[in-house]
């Protein structure tokens, strides 16, 4: 049976030069996630960092199969209530690839733009698909699955390089 979503695990590292009209970030900074489902995740606030917070929080995030991008928002926290700091899309494909292992750990950065458009910081992140483990003859969960129901076996490659190939 075919999934209709994935989790991601998303690691919000930190935020570097993080302004609100054009003044720095003083405290209380904090990160909110979104998908095209309206799943959202929200970190910890760092009430200490400033401009430059760091928050090192591992986040669980079910995003549809169909999803082009998830949504990276700074707020933080005010006497007047939550601001936003700036939004990054990140497209999927940015860590959902065809040359790469789905389960490949990404470090990436993103530029947050303001609600007039505006450069505003940058966000770390890193993001690793989970991938759904199998489980092989042994129990150890390693592997590719092969045939139909009744084949419990696993495919195991080993790269095999040849340096000189007329002697067979």
């Amino acid at each position: 049976m075919e999934s209709t979503s994935r989790t991601l695990e998303v690691t919000v590292i930190s935020g570097e030069n993080l302004r609100t009209d054009r003044k720095p970030v003083k405290k209380n900074a904090f990160v909110v996630i979104r998908t095209d489902s309206n799943s959202v995740c929200t970190t910890k606030m760092d009430a200490d960092g400033g401009s430059y917070p760091s928050w090192n929080e591992k986040l669980a995030l079910d995003v549809p199969m169909h999803a082009r991008f998830i949504t990276v928002e700074v707020q933080c926290k005010t006497s007047m209530g939550n601001k936003t700091v700036g939004v990054a899309r990140v497209p999927v494909s940015d860590f959902i690839g065809e040359y790469v292992p789905q389960s490949y750990l990404h470090f990436l950065s993103y530029r947050l733009r303001d609600y007039k458009g505006e450069k505003n910081g940058i966000i770390n992140i890193s993001v690793r698909a989970k991938v759904p483990e199998y489980a092989s003859c042994s129990g150890t969960g390693m592997g590719v699955p092969l045939g139909g129901n009744n084949f419990a076996g696993v495919v195991t490659g080993i790269p095999v390089w040849c340096t000189n190939p007329g002697k067979f």
